[in-house]
């Protein structure tokens, strides 16, 4: 009985989770079945860290070199490669990556926004995410020398438009 429970359970969470087969074990998701449409996600990210570090920043002071520039192009790196560094995620031919970075001294760090952008028959939310992840990472590595107590906070979706279930913005 309880083995029974068990099975029927995880067929439950089968269905609510796209990523699990009929026996609970991950998968990648089918989605040769989908429409092709035009995705955008928007991710996002802040990069919280001390004023004197934000100041070697903006001044473009870092030893290393144009710390905003390297962060730009880590996230269009990342973006490329999301579906080697997640694993049921699908390789997506993206048509656009833009990552923006924004000192921000009155709150204390830096802000990253990546957008990316396809025509496909999946989402690009993972794309976007890993843009995001990857310039504030490579923002740490920038300033790391400097100061390292940097924290990466508040990486989340903001937007993603296209496919089946629409269009999702985030509310708070």
């Amino acid at each position: 009985m309880a083995k029974a429970k068990k099975s029927k359970a995880k067929q439950e969470a089968s269905a609510k989770l796209p990523h699990l087969d009929e026996h609970g074990a991950a998968r990648m998701v089918d989605v040769g079945g989908k429409d092709v449409t035009h995705r955008v996600a928007v991710a996002e990210a802040f990069v919280r860290m001390s004023g004197d570090t934000l100041q070697l920043l903006e001044a473009g002071a870092i030893k290393k070199g144009d710390a905003f520039a390297v962060a730009r192009i880590a996230g269009i790196m990342g973006a490329k490669r999301a579906a080697d560094l997640i694993p049921l995620a699908h390789p997506i031919a993206l048509t656009h990556v833009a990552v923006k970075i924004e000192p921000r001294l009155h709150e204390g760090g830096v802000y990253v926004e990546a957008r990316a952008e396809c025509r496909g028959l999946t989402g690009v939310e993972m794309e976007a995410m890993t843009a995001a992840a990857a310039a504030a990472l490579s923002l740490y590595d920038m300033v790391k020398k400097y100061e390292r107590g940097v924290v990466i906070e508040r990486l989340q979706l903001q937007m993603k438009t296209g496919g089946q279930s629409g269009t999702y913005i985030r509310e708070d």
